[in-house]
């Protein structure tokens, strides 16, 4: 695990090895935050990544959030996700679901993506299925704009703890 001050000194291969998959299939975040260096802190890093995310137009920024899995979703059956989603996933027992929990997330992933048209995004780690079965139902009552800034948002608090575990403070 390399410290905050190897990061800064990669060069922009090296960098983009490191943290291209950070993002969900977005390694361009990491090519955009490159240009920023050195970063005074992993926050620092966090939030040019971050910023590279928000200020591309809508259509890309669609694109992005279309990049993540669903939930207990098709490629998770297919054992097809990322190895940070699929431990995400599992650390919140989303790969062992009974038949009726499973039919919930499917309806809910139905659901999400008619209405919203991408993926339902949430930090799983540390939730119960419960839980994360009721703030689905709850988001999908939300107005478009407001529910496409919670996924970015979403999207912030799991990145951030991917970045923890890659680079050492």
């Amino acid at each position: 695990m390399p410290d905050l001050a190897a990061v800064n000194r990669m060069d922009q291969d090296a960098f983009v090895g490191l943290l291209g998959g950070v993002f969900e299939h977005a390694a361009w975040v990491a090519w955009a935050a490159w240009h920023e260096r050195p970063f005074a802190s992993v926050a620092a890093l966090h939030a040019s990544m971050m910023r590279a995310v928000r200020a591309v137009p809508a259509e890309t920024q669609r694109a992005f959030l279309n990049g993540h899995p669903e939930l207990a979703g098709p490629e998770a059956r297919a054992r097809s996700l990322t190895a940070d989603s699929a431990n995400e996933q599992g650390g919140a027992g989303l790969d062992r679901m009974t038949d009726a929990e499973a039919a919930a997330f499917d309806r809910l992933n139905a659901a999400y993506r008619a209405r919203f048209g991408f993926p339902f995004i949430i930090a799983v780690r540390g939730r119960s299925r419960a839980e994360i079965l009721s703030v689905f139902e709850a988001r999908l009552g939300r107005d478009p704009a407001a529910e496409a800034a919670t996924a970015l948002d979403e999207v912030a608090q799991i990145t951030r703890m991917r970045l923890d575990r890659l680079i050492e403070a």
